[in-house]
Parts: structure tokens; sequence; C-alpha cells
């Protein structure tokens, strides 16, 4: 029941909805997120360090940066966090943060 809470509390969270959302088109450069979300890397790091903690995503390091991809889930948990992120993504402020990333990267590395 403790990953289960700690699951539901990750998505609890404005911030940690956006870089969900922006890591459902794949994996994201902690640098990426800084430029979409105008926000120091400290705070985007701690926000991605408890989805890390909950379970959500994983990590990996290329040189200095982290980038980070959404974690396969058990089946339930897929699919509450893909209608978590279909409604999100429905936000306009949500909908520009996918659209920076674009212009940022290129493309959402996967």
């Amino acid at each position: 029941m403790r990953n289960l809470v700690k699951f539901f509390a990750a998505l609890a969270d404005p911030t940690r909805l956006r870089l969900l959302n922006m890591m459902a088109g794949g994996e994201v450069c902690v640098c990426h997120f800084q430029g979409v979300l105008q926000t120091n890397q400290p705070k985007i790091s701690r926000h991605l360090a408890y989805l890390k903690k909950a379970g959500l995503v994983e990590a990996r390091r290329d040189g200095k940066w982290m980038h980070y991809r959404l974690k396969k889930q058990e089946r339930e948990l897929e699919k509450i966090l893909a209608v978590t992120l279909e409604y999100v993504g429905r936000e306009g402020a949500v909908r520009s943060d996918v659209k920076r990333l674009k212009q940022i990267c290129c493309t959402p590395e996967k």
C-alpha cells in the first residue's frame, strides 16, 4: 500500500504532472525541462527525485546531464497514469509545454 500512496502523492503536484506529461513523448534531459518550465535546475531535480522515488520515472546519465523517461508500470497503474496524462494534456499550459519542448529539443528523445 505504501507504493500506491507514493504513486498518487507524486501525481498531486502541478509541476510533477507537467514533467510527466513532457516525458510521455520520450526521454527528456533536465536542461530541456529548465528551458520549458523557466525554473532552476535544483527545483526540477527535486521534483524528478520525488517521481523517481515514487517509481514513476527512471534516469540515465549522459556526461553531466541526466535524462529522464517514464518507467514501465504494472498494468493497472499504467492505465491510471495514461488517463491522468491524457486529462492533464488538455490544459493550455501543458500543451504549451509540449510545444516549447519540441522547439528546444527538435524532437523529444526516445
